[in-house]
């Protein structure tokens, strides 16, 4: 962890605003999030693999810039809303992404993919979002469906695909304000590829609209880029003294970057213990909805029982009354015989 927070202060570069967009990739992992960003570039920027255990291990930045001019930044992420990673791992990384993402983000990218089941933990993933920055971060999300070459195979559109999914799908859709889009990663048509390109970068303007043009930003991405102002404030300062030795200077930065490495670790903290609120309340739905499902399962079967038994009741009601006809045409018959 150390490493990762000395690679975090290394590589903090304090710019001004400029004209680009950033946009943070989340997602289960699997669902095809650094093809996204491949696409969204328009080369192989990050690695991607077909691997049920995820090939990016940390977030990434990787940029290009777009035929009007801006520069796109885009935050590749690991599967942060895996829960069964941990929530070190994954309240270190979105620490990272935060870093990453300098002065706000322009828009969430939360993908799923057409040729897998939508599971639990991704339903779990708009909660844990919510927890973390605020019922604000919504604003600024757009669905991505991975998988739109196995969608033309099938010759359905996405509206057909989308009126096929599971409510909470649904409703995630809707919080978004039907922000949605289908990437085909695979394409090699550079007109399809161009074209999925214009219609992201299209949803990403209208939120910046929605929005008065100003990024996402939170207190935790206000506490991450002031603490790393002061530092490089505190660091410019020491070196115009020119009364320091190079010891003296060297002892001083690494106070600095302690001081600093602290802070990083109680924002880290801080987000562990949001996001193990946020586990453990989810755990605590599961397990009432799974008892609630049982008990309904043991009703079910106990009126399955019960019609059972009555079936056969009325079955040996039915046979008994078919043997006292039988029974009564005997001997009606036997009656007319002796007559």
């Amino acid at each position: 962890m150390e490493d990762d927070l000395v690679d975090l202060l290394e590589n903090w570069e304090l710019t001004p605003a400029s004209n680009s967009i950033s946009l943070a990739i989340v997602g289960k992992t699997g669902n095809g999030k650094s093809a996204t960003g491949n696409s969204i570039l328009g080369r192989e920027a990050f690695i991607s693999d077909l691997s049920p255990s995820g090939v990016t291990c940390t977030s990434e930045l990787k940029s290009a810039i777009l035929k009007d001019g801006r520069a796109v930044n885009v935050i590749d992420t690991p599967g942060l809303f895996d829960f069964s990673t941990g929530s070190e791992f994954i309240g270190r990384e979105i620490v990272r992404c935060i870093d990453l993402a300098k002065d706000g983000l322009h828009a969430v990218l939360m993908v799923f993919s057409i040729s897998s089941r939508f599971t639990r933990e991704e339903e779990a993933a708009l909660q844990s979002l919510k927890t973390l920055f605020g019922d604000k971060i919504v604003d600024y999300m757009i669905v991505v469906f991975t998988g739109g070459d196995t969608l033309e195979a099938s010759r359905k559109t996405l509206k057909d695909y989308i009126s096929r999914c599971p409510e909470p799908l649904k409703n995630i859709i809707n919080l978004c304000k039907n922000r949605v889009i289908v990437f085909d990663n695979n394409t090699k048509d550079r007109i399809k590829r161009e074209g999925q390109l214009k219609q992201l970068i299209s949803l990403v303007d209208s939120i910046a609209a929605s929005n008065g043009g100003k990024p996402f930003s939170s207190k935790i991405f206000s506490q991450v880029k002031e603490g790393a102002l002061r530092r490089q404030q505190m660091e410019e300062e020491i070196e115009a003294n020119k009364e320091y030795s190079a010891k003296e200077l060297s002892e001083l930065k690494e106070e600095i970057y302690k001081s600093y490495e602290d802070q990083i670790k109680r924002i880290t903290e801080m987000v562990e213990e949001k996001l193990n609120f946020t586990i453990e309340r989810l755990e605590k739905q599961l397990a009432e909805e799974q008892t609630a499902r049982l008990k309904a399962e043991k009703i079910a079967e106990a009126s399955r029982l019960k019609s059972d038994e009555e079936i056969q009741k009325l079955k040996a009601e039915l046979k008994r009354a078919l043997e006292e006809s039988q029974e009564f045409r005997k001997q009606a018959e036997s009656r007319c015989a002796i007559l």
